[in-house]
C-alpha cells in the first residue's frame, strides 16, 4: 500500500470524524478504508496531541483561572468533533435503558428523537468529564500533557478494534460501511503503534507501567464493551461507536484523575 493511500486514509479520519474543513473528494474503496483503519491509532495520536497540547499551554501560559482552563478542556473535544460521538451516546443510552428486545433497541438508536434516559445519561457524561478534567487541571502540572496523548490514542484503538472485529448490527451506517476495510493483519499492526507509545512516554520520563496501567485498563474496556454490544444489540453500529469513544475516554480521564489527586502521576 502506497503512502499516499495511508496519507488519504488518515485524512478520511479527519473528515469523517473531526469539524476541520477537509475539502477534498477522497478515494472510500476498500484499500483507502482500510489505510484508515490502520491509521486510526496515528490520528488518535494527532488528537491527543491537540489536547495535551492544549492542556500544557494552558496550564502554563492561560491567565485564566483554573476553572476557566478546565472549561476550554472540556470544551475542546465538542468542538473537535462537532458532538458527533456525544450524539451516539445520547442515542445508545436511550437504547440500552429502554430494556427492550434487540430490535426494538436498534430501532431507538434510529430514532432522531431524544429521550429522558439519553438527557440524563449526557448530564452525567460531561459533568463527571468536568470534575474529573477541573481536579487534574487544579493537581497536575503541564509535565502530564504527554499522558493525555494517550487518552484519544486508545480510544481510536478501541475503535478500529472493534470495527475490525465486531459484526454489523444493520447492513447500512458507518460502522457498517467502515468494515468494508476489515484487516487480518489489523491487530499486529496495532501492536506496533502500541510500541510506538510506549517509547514516547518512556522518551518523555514517564515509567512502562505507567504505559502498562493504560493499556490494560482500555484492554478491560474494550472487552466488556464489546460482550455489551452482542448482548445487547447484535453487532456494532456507527452510534455504539460513538458511545464508546466518549466512555473509554471519560474512564481514562478518571484513571488520570485518580493517579493525580492520590498523588501517583
Amino acid at each position: 500500500m502506497k503512502g499516499k493511500t495511508y496519507i488519504n486514509g488518515l485524512l478520511l479520519s479527519l473528515q469523517f470524524f473531526t469539524t476541520l474543513p477537509i475539502r477534498r473528494e477522497l478515494p472510500m474503496d476498500a484499500v483507502h478504508l482500510r489505510a484508515a483503519l490502520r491509521m486510526f491509532p496515528l490520528f488518535g495520536l494527532l488528537k491527543g496531541a491537540v489536547y495535551g497540547g492544549a492542556f500544557y499551554l494552558l496550564l502554563e501560559w492561560s491567565p485564566l483561572t483554573v476553572l476557566g482552563n478546565a472549561f476550554l478542556l472540556w470544551l475542546l473535544p465538542i468542538i473537535w468533533t462537532g458532538g458527533l460521538h456525544l450524539d451516539g451516546w445520547i442515542d445508545t443510552s436511550d437504547a440500552f435503558f429502554s430494556y427492550r428486545d434487540r430490535k426494538r433497541r436498534l430501532e431507538i438508536l434510529k430514532d432522531p428523537r431524544v429521550g429522558a434516559f439519553g438527557v440524563l445519561s449526557l448530564i452525567v457524561l460531561l459533568a463527571a468529564r468536568f470534575i474529573f478534567l477541573y481536579e487534574t487541571v487544579a493537581l497536575a502540572d503541564s509535565r502530564i500533557a504527554f499522558i493525555l496523548m494517550l487518552i484519544p490514542f486508545y480510544s481510536q484503538t478501541i475503535t478500529g478494534l472493534l470495527i475490525n472485529g465486531v459484526p454489523p448490527a444493520k447492513q447500512e451506517g458507518i460502522a457498517y460501511y467502515f468494515q468494508k476495510g476489515k484487516d487480518s493483519s489489523l491487530m499486529i499492526r496495532y501492536l506496533g503503534w502500541l510500541l510506538a507509545a510506549a517509547a514516547i512516554l518512556v522518551m518523555t520520563g514517564w515509567t512502562i507501567g505507567l504505559f502498562l496501567l493504560f493499556t490494560a485498563a482500555s484492554g478491560a474496556f474494550m472487552l466488556f464493551m464489546r460482550r455489551s454490544i452482542m448482548k445487547n444489540f447484535g453487532g456494532i453500529t456507527g452510534d455504539l461507536l460513538g458511545a464508546g469513544i466518549e466512555g473509554v475516554e471519560t474512564y481514562l480521564w478518571m484513571i488520570v484523575w485518580l493517579l493525580v489527586s492520590t498523588g501517583m502521576e
